[in-house]
């Protein structure tokens, strides 16, 4: 249940799923992201940055929220290297695993629909992820932010640790922020 009251499922997402995905990360950065990120930005990021990654899907490690049938978030971790962005974020593309109880697991695409923000979807898809990673084994988690994500990261326990600027393909740049969740930090899931 939503803050709201209102009934939402989880499940682990498809490809099927890949043109209702490609909807709420572009309603997303749009509309949530125009607080932190210029126009221009969010464009270039759109081409270059965010985008459906299929390899999470196909890993199993992609969930969405749904409500009604309708995707209203979504959200996943990984064992392998990318730290963020869809298919076409290329240059920070890296299949090669992460290792439990050595490297982190990464909490990745995190997206809500602007209709839903602050109903507590995103910590239903946080608390999932989380939940699921550390089952693999993994006792760390990190993550790359966009900056309007950051407040709610640093409520889910996440710490900041650097400023990223990404450069793309057109010559822009867009800013993240890796944060980090230290095991000891999340014994809550753990009990």
């Amino acid at each position: 249940m939503t803050r709201g009251g209102r009934a939402v499922t989880i499940r682990t997402a498809v490809l099927a799923d890949t043109p209702a995905l490609e909807s709420l990360i572009d309603a997303s950065i749009r509309v949530l992201g125009a607080r932190h990120y210029s126009n221009a930005e969010i464009a270039s990021s759109m081409t270059y940055v965010f985008g459906v990654d299929s390899t999470m899907i196909e890993d199993g490690r992609y969930v969405v929220v749904e409500h009604e049938g309708q995707v209203i978030g979504a959200g996943g971790w990984s064992f392998r290297r990318t730290p963020f962005g869809g298919d076409q974020a290329i240059p920070v593309r890296d299949a090669h695993h992460r290792q439990p109880g050595r490297d982190p697991a990464v909490i990745r695409a995190m997206f809500v629909h602007p209709d839903w923000a602050r109903q507590g979807v995103g910590g239903f898809i946080m608390r999932a992820c989380e939940e699921r990673a550390l089952a693999a084994g993994f006792e760390d988690l990190e993550l790359v932010a966009t900056l309007s994500g950051v407040a709610f990261y640093e409520r889910m326990g996440y710490h900041r640790m650097r400023e990223i600027i990404h450069g793309m393909a057109d010559g822009s740049t867009v800013a993240f922020l890796e944060m980090a969740k230290p095991g000891k930090d999340h014994q809550d899931l753990i009990n």
